[in-house]
């Protein structure tokens, strides 16, 4: 081990205020537990230079808020502390809410497959927290650790960091306004590449486009339909035995030809590459590897082995600069095949058929000593996936000189931005998750990366006509934007949904289209400066509290993008909520039911482009037009920002940046140029000026880019005419719009249909969702105190299910249940659910849920197998049954959990993931009572239980989860001897 190591928890204090330095510009501070801790602090992979993050500066300022901390049993815990009304944000790819107050976090990058609103560690990890105070001042605040770090912000204007002793923490501000917080943090971690604009077009992908014809197939199908599109991508299917650089010979005999008929028709083409390397002699990349030894090493210094796609893979040590290299070349070979840029995926590294879904935290990596030396795989598991998205990126620039790369990247930490975009991983086809996307990718940009996007429509499931035309009409607005689905799901395509979801998809896109002159403009901003290109409403008046928590809007600029994410509530029906000061709508003809509404901000301009089927079908000579909202003052101002859409000409001065003005002087508006910057010269082409007047109503005028324009402004009788006008027509285009049909996915469709809303129970300290519709099944259990969500589960699969039979998954768990009584709270009493299934042969599985109001920590279930209509000829007696109580718990901290409970005959028994699956009867059978323990969050869950009702319990170990079973008696029932099991579950600290 490198000398880092033995420097990482030298603390000789255990509790106090932090000390501090100013540290980068005037308002940034350096915070560390002691002088000591601070000279053994690990080097800064977050920050562009870590030399910044340890090089103090000349200031006068102190910082308004000091931090406090206390070290023990090897934690450094971190607390700050700030006025009352402070709102949370940021702590980087979280699922969940947009205002963070109330939530927990934990910083470890997970494989996290059908995430919900309650997983708590997801693809990638920034210990950063973004609080806006109650004057709409911001500040951000930094644990600079790229190990596991526990984000809790459960108590109201509260901070608190848990990572391992020690590590500095970093705080920004306060500043005028988060959006200067963010542009300080950028100095620091650095900015977003800037992306080819090509890559700002819509990406059509699935898991999996398999050969060359289907692609062609596709790409085809989106020019005859006049669908906007630029890229197609190539999931794991195009290699030959998923093996990384190659390409299945049969599917993909000669892809750069292919490549080349794409480019030819506007197509750009990007190919997954993953880590994992198959272990196998003679395929060049493992002899490569091996021959230069980059492979992780186990403890013992073996290479480690691990399962993903091609069975027993090796895995690159990107912690090496010689590795990184080995990596980029390979990948600058990769591209002569015509690749226009790499997705990596897998990379937080996924791992199969492991416990922890991920390799042993005990690996060795080999890291060059500016990224912290030779350190065991939990110091770096957080920043693997950047490391390889910076690889992958420095191996494309060696691929093209002339071509900006561009990478995808699932994994990342604090300042991937710098070298890939990112998306919000494999979530769901559920209205939830197109609400929940919008929060997701806020709370990126929150933290530094820009670039981001859900998959459109939902990754695993199948997505119905109208969740599918809503998501595209939002997904279209945010700055990345891909369709993508799952294997062995209904087709995804904008035209997969009939002709009305298609000629929503089609709108949406050529929306976007024509907004791609301003996204640009918006991304330069981005690159240049630090400035998020989607932020939350509430960046337009942070100091407006009834703005915090929007969570349906959010603003690209000054552009205001508003929707609906209920399924039975559309834009004709929605009330939009607008920061004070003047907002104009405005649209392209275009508006539907299903698409947002747009508002531009007063004192503002925006340019647009024509509605082109690709980017580079788009020029400079195009018609431009600018989109002006004047202020209370008769001003608006605007920039437009033009270069080649690839390359780096830009950085030399290869640029146009205009700077447009506008202003109301005698009832006439002047628009002209103010200010350009950049070595181009302006191209001659006609200019569309719109000023708008509200209610969509606008006065337009032509004339040449470059040149003074001047519209006369209507007398304000006339402005109420238009605008009375333009309110008509636009309700008007609402009213005839063709809607899409509100139908469930057809029984000819594969898959299962995920997009209703679960039934949701409130009570006490917990928050219980149920899917009815599948097995009566519930699939979430929030513990509001701790914010922990203890199940596994996503909405078709398992969670809490129950089964009639000792055969894993019999009936009772897939069968469609009654909701046949639901009491609220109310008046003291209790909230509930009875709910029954019919399984067969006369049998009825029913479950009551409920949280007492007398006893609100408890969360009880009580489970019946009854004889409803079991006929006489079989003397009233049914099958032969068992209740089987399956919940399926995730392991938050999988290596530092287990079971616990005293059995019938007073054993005691500690039971840990490696016992594997583990039965338990007779005097061995937990006294009434056993625990889920988790040692790092210091809490367990109770399941107490009638041990006269419980014949037998089971553990069952899988990858980051755990079963634990109660199975009754197994007989036949009669309708005066049914089978019931009775338990609770209580969440308890352990000290």
């Amino acid at each position: 081990m490198a000398d880092y190591e033995g420097k990482a928890a030298v603390t000789d204090v255990t509790s106090g205020s932090m000390i501090f330095e100013p540290i980068i510009e005037d308002g940034v501070f350096r915070f560390d537990c002691s002088a000591n801790d601070r000279n053994a602090a690990y080097p800064s992979i977050s920050f562009i230079n870590s030399k910044d993050r340890d090089t103090p500066i000349m200031s006068h300022k102190i910082p308004s808020y000091i931090p406090n901390f206390e070290c023990l049993l090897g934690q450094q815990i971190v607390k700050l502390e700030l006025p009352v009304g402070t709102s949370l944000y940021g702590t980087g790819e979280v699922s969940g809410q947009l205002e963070r107050t109330g939530k927990r976090v934990f910083t470890w990058n997970t494989d996290a497959w059908g995430y919900g609103s309650g997983t708590t560690s997801l693809y990638q990890s920034h210990p950063w927290v973004l609080a806006v105070l109650p004057t709409g001042e911001a500040l951000g605040i930094l644990a600079d650790t790229t190990r596991r770090c526990e984000i809790d912000t459960r108590k109201e204007s509260m901070i608190q960091f848990v990572a391992p002793s020690s590590y500095p923490v970093i705080t920004f501000g306060p500043f005028p306004s988060p959006q200067a917080v963010l542009i300080s943090l950028s100095h620091a971690i650095g900015t977003v590449f800037m992306p080819p604009k090509w890559s700002l077009g819509y990406h059509q992908c699935r898991w999996s486009y398999d050969s060359d014809k289907k692609v062609q197939e596709i790409t085809g199908t989106f020019r005859e339909k006049g669908i906007p599109c630029d890229v197609v991508w190539m999931d794991i299917d195009y290699m030959d035995g998923f093996r990384c650089f190659t390409f299945d010979k049969e599917r993909f005999p000669d892809p750069k030809s292919l490549v080349k008929g794409l480019n030819q028709n506007g197509f750009k083409a990007i190919w997954m590459l993953d880590p994992g390397i198959k272990l196998e002699d003679g395929y060049f990349v493992y002899d490569s590897g091996s021959k230069n030894d980059v492979w992780i090493s186990k403890a013992d210094g073996r290479p480690f082995v691990g399962e993903v796609w091609p069975g027993p893979c090796v895995f690159p040590d990107y912690t090496q600069a010689k590795v990184r290299s080995w990596w980029s070349n390979l990948v600058k070979d990769f591209t002569v095949n015509g690749v226009d840029g790499i997705w990596n995926d897998m990379n937080e590294p996924a791992v199969f058929k492991t416990l922890t879904k991920t390799m042993p935290e005990s690996n060795i990596h080999k890291g060059d000593d500016e990224l912290g030396g030779c350190q065991v795989h939990s110091h770096y598991h957080n920043v693997y996936g950047m490391l390889m998205a910076r690889s992958t990126f420095d191996g494309m620039k060696l691929g093209s000189e002339k071509n900006r790369p561009f990478v995808l990247t699932r994994a990342g930490f604090i300042g991937s931005q710098r070298y890939a975009a990112t998306w919000t991983g494999d979530n769901l086809s559920t209205w939830e998750h197109l609400h929940m996307s919008i929060s997701m990718v806020l709370q990126l940009g929150l933290s530094g990366q820009p670039l981001s996007g859900p998959d459109i429509g939902g990754f695993a499931g199948n997505a119905t006509p109208r969740l599918f035309g809503r998501w595209m009409g939002i997904g279209s607005m945010f700055p990345f934007c891909r369709g993508h689905s799952e294997l062995d799901t209904i087709d995804h395509e904008p035209w997969s949904f009939g002709k009305e979801c298609e000629e929503v998809c089609r709108l949406a896109l050529k929306r976007r289209y024509r907004l791609i002159p301003h996204i640009y403009s918006l991304f330069y901003m981005a690159h240049t400066m630090g400035t998020p290109v989607a932020s939350p409403t509430f960046f337009a008046d942070p100091k407006d509290p009834s703005l915090r928590k929007l969570e349906n809007s959010f603003l690209l600029g000054p552009l205001l993008v508003y929707s609906s994410t209920l399924p039975g509530q559309g834009m004709d029906t929605l009330q939009c909520t607008l920061p004070k000061g003047i907002w104009l709508s405005f649209d392209f003809d275009d508006s539907h039911p299903d698409l947002p509404a747009l508002y531009l901000q007063g004192g503002t301009i925006i340019p647009v482009g024509p509605p082109h089927q690709h980017v580079g079908e788009s020029n400079i000579f195009d018609d431009l037009t600018l989109v002006v909202a004047l202020d209370e003052h008769g001003k608006a101002k605007g920039v437009l920002y033009e270069d080649d859409g690839d390359g780096y000409e830009f950085m030399k001065g290869g640029f146009l940046l205009t700077h447009y003005v506008a202003e109301l002087q005698s009832s006439i508006v002047t628009v002209k140029v103010s200010k350009t910057e950049g070595s181009w010269k302006r191209p001659q082409r006609r200019l569309h000026v719109q000023l708008l007047l509200g209610g969509g109503a606008m006065v337009d005028t032509w004339g040449k880019d470059g040149e003074v324009l001047q519209i006369l402004m209507p007398s304000e009788q006339e402005v109420v005419k238009l605008v009375s006008t333009s309110e008509k027509q636009y309700r008007s285009r609402l009213e005839n719009a063709k809607a899409i049909p509100d139908v469930d996915v057809t029984s000819a469709h594969k898959g299962i249909e995920l997009s209703r809303t679960p039934v949701e129970l409130k009570g006490g300290d917990w928050v219980v969702k149920v899917v009815p519709w599948i097995g009566g099944r519930i699939i979430s259990m929030m513990h509001l105190p701790s914010g922990t969500q203890w199940l596994h589960s996503r909405v078709e699969v398992n969670g809490y299910e129950e089964y009639s039979g000792t055969e894993y998954r019999s009936a009772g768990c897939t069968e469609e249940y009654n909701v046949t009584e639901r009491n609220l709270e109310h008046a003291g009493e209790q909230e509930s659910l009875l709910l029954e299934g019919d399984i067969g042969g006369g049998l009825i599985l029913q479950r009551q849920i409920y949280v007492a109001k007398n006893d609100p920590k408890v969360f009880r279930i009580d489970s019946s197998i009854i004889a409803r209509k079991v006929g006489a000829g079989s003397g009233g007696f049914s099958r032969l049954v068992c209740l089987r109580v399956h919940p399926m718990f995730t392991l938050l901290h999988p290596t530092e959990s287990y079971v616990s409970f005293t059995a019938i005959d007073g054993s005691k028994h500690e039971i840990w993931p490696e016992s594997e699956e583990q039965f338990y009867e007779g005097n061995l059978l937990p006294n009434g009572e056993w625990m889920l323990i988790d040692k790092c969050l210091g809490l367990g869950l109770l399941n107490r239980f009638d041990v006269s009702q419980v014949y037998k319990c089971l553990i069952h170990w899988g990858t980051g989860t755990v079963n634990l079973e109660l199975w009754s008696e197994d007989r036949p029932v009669s309708k005066q001897s049914p089978l019931r099991i009775a338990h609770e579950y209580e969440v308890v600290t352990i000290p």
